[in-house]
């Protein structure tokens, strides 16, 4: 069996393919082929090579009895910070009695598809294939160059009895961009060049590092990636998405987004230039909160295409509601655009408001690591014991201390500060005619006692009154039908009554002396 794989976008400078496949030949019956189960860290990826060199792949002999089988295990990866780097982590556990012998095939030095030439790289004690080549035209025409570099294997491997084998296979990968092909004979060798040398150059740097640490730098990226987030606590509604289907949407956009931010090769100044834009107050997310869009939060994505389109919607989402400048960061500027319209939040020129509908907070939720100055802010939507919702506020210092104030709608009753206490803040859910934000947080203090003189309520009530209004009570439908039926009652009792004494037949009410019977 193959390992579970995150399908996305490749990457412009990281040519697609294909992971080893792995098998033992021939299989004993017992063989089984388990893969560890990393997608929330380790961002892989499922792409497809140009003809060009073959993945590898181990076959060998194992033998043993039912109970004692060599055990497979196979991770596929590509590492978040360095975008030209694919790491391919093959373990192979033998508890059997008897040598189990492998043979390689791929990345070896044995023949190149047409489309791409080989060479054996000698570096000091270090040894690694160059592929060059080019990828089929597109359907424009249009041709890449690709340079794969690719950590030589031995062509045989035996794993001892009573022990395991632990391999890394290492790809760099880098492409060119889009080159016509009637330039291609002018331009091709001398882009050929570059790229190999930019691969010659990445490949080295690797080889002198132990995979472990690759495979730790790359799980930790993740690790800092995903810090901010959105966590589903309490769902009492079919329209609201599941924390799986939420995770998986923010993991599926993260791997199909570059992440410059976290690149090694960055300069300074760059990086400098990158958090100054990532920490810009613009004015995201302009517009109403995203949590019941179901397009956007999708419970089932079963293709390739179908991650890419949600991709593009959540680009275009983000950028026609005032986030370009998080999107033109990457990934972290993507993540916290989505976090904040998940709930509603908006950065204005002075502050960050909470501008969820009253309505719809009987769900609970917990927005973390949004990016305030220089401090994350924490904020949940929870209930109370009677099921009054009510805002937690909590904010985690990441430099030099600043004071951050906060208040709740409306901003009649004085600013609190809000501090790095466990414990947080908490704020009543209080509902203004007409609705404005729920919560205001600013690092201005005479801003929030300003505010209030500008906002022109009419009036401010608690959640439940507010709730209250809303709620008209019992439908007109179900009122119609009890006056229809109470009507319905009396008109037959009357005609029963009337047929009883005025009706063909009916006996006198009042009988005459003449009658008989006096």
């Amino acid at each position: 069996s193959r390992p579970r794989q995150l399908l996305s976008r490749p990457r412009r400078g990281s040519a697609p393919f294909s992971p080893a496949r792995l098998s033992l030949l021939p299989p004993p019956s017992c063989f089984p082929s388990v893969v560890k189960d990393t997608a929330t860290l380790d961002g892989r990826r499922r792409l497809t090579l140009y003809d060009g060199p073959g993945p590898a792949s181990v076959s060998g002999l194992a033998a043993g009895s039912g109970r004692d089988c060599v055990l497979l295990q196979e991770d596929f990866l590509a590492h978040r910070g360095r975008p030209h780097v694919y790491l391919q982590r093959i373990q192979l556990n033998n508890p059997t009695e008897r040598v189990a012998a492998l043979q390689t095939v791929g990345p070896t030095a044995g023949p190149a598809p047409k489309a791409f030439t080989s060479t054996l790289e000698k570096v000091g004690d270090h040894q690694f294939l160059l592929y060059s080549g080019r990828s089929p035209p597109t359907p424009t025409g249009l041709v890449h160059l690709v340079v794969v570099a690719a950590k030589k294997l031995v062509n045989r491997l035996q794993v001892a009895p009573k022990t395991q084998l632990d391999e890394t296979v290492l790809w760099v990968v880098h492409v060119s961009g889009p080159i016509n092909p009637q330039v291609l004979k002018s331009k091709a060798a001398k882009e050929l060049k570059a790229l190999q040398d930019l691969a010659r150059k990445e490949m080295l740097e690797l080889l002198d590092m132990p995979a472990a640490e690759l495979l730790q730098d790359h799980q930790l990226l993740w690790a800092q990636l995903f810090s901010p987030g959105v966590e589903m606590k309490k769902i009492t509604d079919t329209h609201t998405p599941s924390g799986l289907t939420v995770n998986l949407t923010l993991y599926y956009m993260l791997s199909c987004s570059p992440a410059p931010l976290l690149s090694p090769s960055l300069s300074h100044r760059e990086r400098d230039q990158m958090e100054s834009t990532l920490n810009y107050e613009d004015h995201c997310f302009s517009g109403h909160a995203t949590m019941h869009a179901e397009n956007l939060w999708p419970g089932r994505l079963s293709s390739v295409q179908q991650i890419l389109q949600l991709s593009d919607l959540w680009r275009l989402t983000l950028q026609k509601r005032g986030c370009k400048g998080l999107v033109k960061v990457g990934a972290p500027g993507i993540l916290q655009g989505m976090v904040l319209s998940f709930g509603g939040l908006q950065f204005t020129e002075n502050h960050l408001q909470f501008q969820a509908d009253p309505d719809v907070l009987h769900n609970s939720y917990a927005l973390h690591g949004i990016r305030y100055k220089n401090d994350h802010i924490n904020l949940a939507v929870l209930a109370d014991a009677e099921g009054k919702p009510y805002l937690h506020v909590s904010v985690e210092s990441r430099g030099q201390p600043v004071k951050i104030y906060a208040c709740k709608a409306g901003c009649l009753d004085e600013p609190v500060e809000l501090t790095s206490a466990p414990t947080g803040h908490t704020f009543s859910v209080m509902v203004t005619q007409p609705i404005t934000p729920l919560l205001y947080i600013s690092t201005d203090l005479t801003h929030l006692q300003d505010l209030r003189h500008t906002l022109h309520l009419k009036a401010i009530l608690a959640h439940d009154e507010h709730m209250a209004q809303q709620d008209p009570g019992l439908p007109f439908l179900f009122w119609f039908s009890v006056a229809s039926l109470i009507t319905l009652f009396h008109l037959f009792l009357f005609k029963l009554i009337y047929n009883e004494y005025c009706g063909p037949g009916a006996k006198p009410l009042f009988r005459s002396k003449e009658d008989p019977s006096v």
